[in-house]
């Protein structure tokens, strides 16, 4: 993959994308993570108009705030960002709920957080940019209507481990480029913890399972994986089918 030509190809099209909207410019959630990180640098070639906004909670770990904080120095964004803490929305909520599962509680933050970024876009006249990757989007590890709630998805072509490899090419500190992925929707969460399974072995199964279109053996075979691997990966893509499509439309 030649890096410089997928960076000046995305910067151009989220450029290009951005004034075809008629909007003025594009408003993101910066996490401190790589992908977010990496969406913000190419959000920052692609316009002047940017903001950010960084909207921990308490299961956020203070090291993500520290990288998102030191991305907006590094970005020259120091007066195109908010910090807005959410825990009192979503604590309201949730007592309004009656839960505190930390799943439906979690999936309550990601929403909050997209609630703030289309108010805060409604606002400056922005789009609403998305962070998620290839393979996040694949297996379905985003919160429907939440951190998928988005305009525009700048690295949604790209695999979690090449999101890495650009982040890298962009300068981006190690300290971002290397950390384990995770939403932080509750304390000690991390993506591959969740999910079973690393981003090295399941973007290689996604790359030969869609991208090919090879079979669950075939794939198994080519990488000496076992098929059950290859299975969960498979069952992850289909069952989250729903969280990448419009709403169904029955006829009359």
């Amino acid at each position: 993959m030649d890096l410089s030509k997928v960076r000046n190809s995305l910067v151009g099209q989220l450029r290009d994308y951005i004034r075809s909207s008629g909007r003025r410019g594009g408003v993101m959630g910066l996490s401190g993570g790589v992908d977010s990180s990496v969406t913000a640098a190419l959000l920052s070639e692609a316009t002047e108009n940017n903001f950010f906004l960084i909207m921990p909670s308490r299961s956020t770990p203070p090291r993500d705030v520290e990288d998102a904080l030191s991305l907006v120095r590094k970005l020259g964004a120091e007066n195109r960002y908010a910090y807005v803490e959410i825990d009192d929305v979503v604590d309201s909520l949730a007592s309004k709920v009656g839960t505190s599962d930390r799943v439906v509680v979690g999936n309550m933050k990601a929403r909050v957080r997209m609630t703030l970024l289309y108010a805060y876009a409604s606002k400056l006249d922005y789009l609403v940019v998305g962070t998620g990757d290839k393979s996040e989007l694949l297996l379905g590890y985003f919160t429907k209507y939440g951190d998928g709630g988005v305009d525009v998805l700048p690295i949604g072509g790209l695999y979690k481990t090449q999101v890495r490899s650009l982040a890298r090419f962009l300068g981006l500190p190690e300290s971002i480029v290397s950390k384990p992925s995770s939403p932080a929707l509750w304390e000690g969460q991390t993506a591959e913890g969740e999910l079973g399974i690393g981003y090295e072995v399941a973007d290689p199964i996604l790359y030969l399972l869609i991208d090919n279109g090879m079979s669950v053996r075939d794939v198994a075979s080519t990488l000496g994986v076992g098929e059950d691997i290859v299975s969960k990966v498979w069952s992850m893509v289909k069952s989250s089918e729903h969280k990448r499509t419009s709403p169904v439309i029955f006829s009359p």
